[in-house]
């Protein structure tokens, strides 16, 4: 093949435009650059860890497939840290090295809450779950103020929000150590707010807040709710960075509209950006997050990966809360002088296994999940159309609805992956199907004769 590196990226990207999205290009491949090129193997060089590993994972195949379409041959796409990352300790990634803490000029100031070290892109986990929320994550730090701004994550308590959102911080830190990433919690937030009428400093806080910082980390948004004057701070608080292209990243344990006493312009504003939830976490993604729990708290040979899958089956509630399990099973053993077994396991985490038994993962008699035509036929059924009408390419309002419901459960209950939905019905795209995801969620949001029809379904698919 007589033609560079770089030449044959691009053939690639340009033919890659007409299957992916454009803000994929634009976040994920677009930054890439090629480095090499060995017989029929193109190898990709990322700027850091994460993308190296996303891009591999979810674009990897379809290169290699146009690539083979493009050369007439077998061909093959992969990808790399760049050279001068590849070299450097592999929790630096994300981390300004400690050098850059003394720089001048930069970092948070002495009033933010401190970013806890361990909260970074190396060590979120990604799955079906959250793989949405991280995507935009990444897409803030590659283009910081500009499409994901405000970034609003938001679930339940201990699904890894607050992570998320310090691992932003994390990564923008590490791109340009001289700005000022600030991490508050909402209390905090209120409190500052209090103190510095009280004290008559109210220009010192706008200063502080408005024209101090290049990024602003808002933790449980949610406790804003009925503060009306905090509100009205924080309401220009973010118009006056929002304007000058400052990033506004928040979390909270509900989406915008259903954070009750939040004013109507504040909610406006928050959905404004890029909206992603965090959900609870499948089997094998709660696999995945014990592994890497005992990974980097090196207990890979004291906690047996049957004993890790034995928790994550019963245990189903919360990231923190698989967390708290290796914390306790640890006491119990280190108590009771025995080795980790699952029998110990089960003695130590009793509490915990028998309220996780009901539900997904309860033993050797799981039902297996529905097909996606069993999903398709469900809610055909339930709205009164036909399973060949929700895959066909008509838009017409009868069947509008019905579709995005079905995609949305397909997401739900199959834990299918975008792409695999888009095809399910009808080879719609990645976009779409985001959409419409989105949209079902909202409306249950508002509707609750919605999203009882909504979930009348997902029971009766739920018990087939």
């Amino acid at each position: 093949m007589q033609q560079s590196a770089q030449d044959t990226w691009k053939r690639l990207l340009d033919q890659a435009r007409g299957r992916l999205p454009e803000p994929t290009l634009r976040t994920w491949l677009e930054p890439v650059d090629a480095v090499a090129l060995e017989e029929d193997r193109l190898v990709l060089a990322a700027p850091d860890q994460f993308a190296a590993e996303w891009n591999e994972s979810k674009h990897a195949k379809l290169l290699s497939e146009i690539g083979s379409e493009l050369f007439g041959t077998r061909f093959e796409v992969s990808f790399r840290v760049q050279e001068e990352r590849s070299r450097r300790p592999q929790m630096d990634f994300f981390v300004a090295p400690p050098g850059a803490a003394a720089a001048p000029a930069g970092g948070p100031p002495a009033w933010a809450t401190p970013l806890n070290e361990r909260y970074t892109f190396r060590t979120f986990v990604i799955g079906k779950s959250n793989e949405l929320a991280a995507a935009a994550a990444y897409g803030v730090v590659e283009a910081p103020g500009k499409a994901y701004n405000p970034f609003f994550i938001y679930g339940a308590t201990g699904l890894g929000k607050t992570h998320l959102m310090q691992a932003v911080a994390h990564a923008l830190i590490e791109r340009s150590p001289e700005g000022r990433a600030v991490y508050v919690g909402a209390e905090q937030f209120i409190n500052e707010v209090i103190e510095h009428i009280h004290a008559g400093k109210m220009p010192d806080f706008r200063r502080r807040y408005r024209q101090e910082l290049d990024v602003l980390l808002v933790d449980d948004v949610h406790f804003l709710e009925r503060k009306e004057m905090t509100q009205e701070e924080f309401f220009h608080t973010f118009n006056a960075l929002h304007q000058t292209g400052k990033q506004i990243v928040l979390t909270s344990d509900r989406p915008p509209t259903e954070i009750p006493g939040l004013e109507a312009r504040l909610v406006s504003r928050f959905e404004s950006g890029m909206v992603a939830d965090i959900g609870q976490p499948d089997l094998e993604h709660r696999t995945a997050i014990l592994r890497k729990k005992a990974e980097e708290d090196h207990l890979e040979q004291t906690i047996p990966d049957d004993v890790l899958g034995f928790i994550a089956e019963h245990v189903r509630s919360s990231v923190r809360e698989l967390e708290g399990c290796i914390i306790k099973l640890l006491l119990f053993a280190s108590l009771k002088h025995r080795e980790i077994t699952i029998d110990l396991a089960r003695e130590a985490l009793a509490d915990k296994i028998k309220a996780g038994t009901d539900g997904e993962g309860g033993g050797n008699g799981r039902r297996a999940p529905p097909s996606i035509d069993r999903v398709q036929e469900v809610v055909a059924r339930r709205w009164g159309v036909t399973p060949e009408g929700l895959r066909s390419k008509a838009r017409t309002k009868r069947l509008t609805v019905p579709r995005q419901v079905a995609m949305y459960l397909a997401r739900d209950i199959l834990g299918m992956q975008l792409v695999e939905i888009g095809q399910a019905f009808g080879g719609r795209d990645h976009s779409t199907v985001i959409h419409s995801l989105d949209k079902v969620g909202r409306q249950m949001a508002r509707d609750h004769t919605f999203r009882d029809r909504v979930g009348q379904a997902r029971t009766e698919l739920s018990s087939l």
